[in-house]
């Protein structure tokens, strides 16, 4: 058959390693010869025994943008079967099927993570009628885990090793950026807060592999130092797997990991706290990392913000001033008698920038639960 080297057999080399904030079971240990070894784990597409001859049908085209049809319609149902989401099946090729078709491209077929078509050709849908399944990199782990695919710049999610959502995503680009940032109540740098907070802050779009828990997730909209964010899943501080309207085919977001906002409600439902969630960067090995922590942000020293009262005779202005700069309070002067000694002038202190890696006191007073 025609894919008959894409559907062998790959042998899982590593372990899960318990990890983060959320709890949950207890996971074995990783195999530290394995990863010594420098053995790598590519995703597993199993074939399947069957004594039932496989019927396939034929494609007589090439399905893209707009097509509709019975054929388009075997072709969504073959590829929810197959663990991806590619909206109702309904015969219509729009926009969810081909997300879906881009994450079955990449994730199955070895496509580059920015050369997806997005397309299915008569030899693709052959090919994708074959007894297979995808099986997930670390097959010990919580009844339910997320693995996420930098390299090739997919999600997906497994329930006892089942595949039940394969998405195409969108992670950090890897760039420094300064904005002006509206942090939610609640949200990592304004947990105590009542009221949504604007700052300027500059930070680094970076997702970090590693192995991590769920430890919260909201459902609904919110937005955070990272960007705004829809069902977000929270595994490591602000980092969160979340659906966003702009899923492009290259890294885009600010450190999450955008999937398309019509797979994030389910998303958020499947998940739980204390679920593990695997980062593979292509480099080393998830357990390698452990907890690696994001970048944390840093507020931006030239962010500036005006406000004019409503009265007649006021006006203030809001500085947030760079570290290490010393501002004087003005005292408005009053008349005294002889005997007042006035107050001295009261002076404020911004507060300094944290390291990379180190979370800054400046942004957050306490860590997610």
């Amino acid at each position: 058959m025609a894919a008959a080297g894409l559907l062998g057999i790959v042998v899982v080399a590593g372990v899960a390693l318990g990890g983060g904030d959320g709890g949950g079971p207890a996971i074995p240990p990783v195999d530290e010869a394995a990863l010594a070894s420098g053995a790598t784990v590519e995703s597993a597409i199993e074939t399947v025994e069957t004594s039932t001859p496989v019927v396939k049908t034929q494609l007589d085209r090439t399905l893209s943008d707009g097509a509709s049809g019975d054929d388009v319609a075997q072709v969504q149902q073959r590829l929810t079967d197959l663990g991806f989401w590619p909206g109702p099946v309904d015969g219509v090729y729009g926009n969810e099927t081909i997300k879906s078709v881009w994450a079955y491209e990449k994730l199955v077929l070895g496509t580059p993570s920015d050369a997806p078509t997005g397309q299915v050709t008569p030899e693709m849908w052959d090919a994708m009628q074959d007894p297979f399944v995808i099986t997930p990199r670390r097959t010990t782990s919580t009844p339910t885990h997320v693995e996420v695919y930098l390299p090739e710049q997919v999600v997906a999610i497994y329930e006892d090793n089942v595949a039940v959502m394969i998405s195409h995503a969108s992670s950090g680009s890897d760039e420094e950026w300064c904005e002006e940032v509206t942090i939610s109540p609640g949200e990592f740098g304004n947990e105590n807060g009542t009221e949504p907070l604007k700052r300027g802050e500059c930070g680094r779009s970076f997702t970090p592999g590693g192995v991590f828990s769920v430890d919260r997730k909201v459902d609904g909209i919110r937005q955070s130092a990272l960007g705004g964010m829809y069902d977000p899943v929270y595994f490591n501080y602000g980092i969160a797997i979340h659906g966003a309207f702009n899923v492009p085919l290259h890294p885009a977001s600010h450190g999450c990991i955008r999937i398309p906002l019509a797979l994030s409600p389910t998303m958020n439902d499947t998940l739980d706290v204390g679920d593990q969630v695997f980062v593979f960067d292509g480099v080393e090995e998830p357990e390698v990392y452990g907890e690696q922590p994001p970048y944390f942000n840093r507020l931006d020293p030239t962010y500036t913000t005006t406000t004019s009262s409503t009265t007649t005779t006021t006006t203030t202005t809001t500085t947030l001033v760079p570290p290490s700069t010393v501002v004087p309070t003005t005292v408005t002067p009053t008349t005294v008698t002889p005997t007042t000694v006035a107050p001295p002038a009261a002076t404020s202190t911004a507060p300094t920038t944290a390291p990379a890696n180190t979370p800054p006191d400046a942004l957050t007073t306490t860590v997610p639960p």
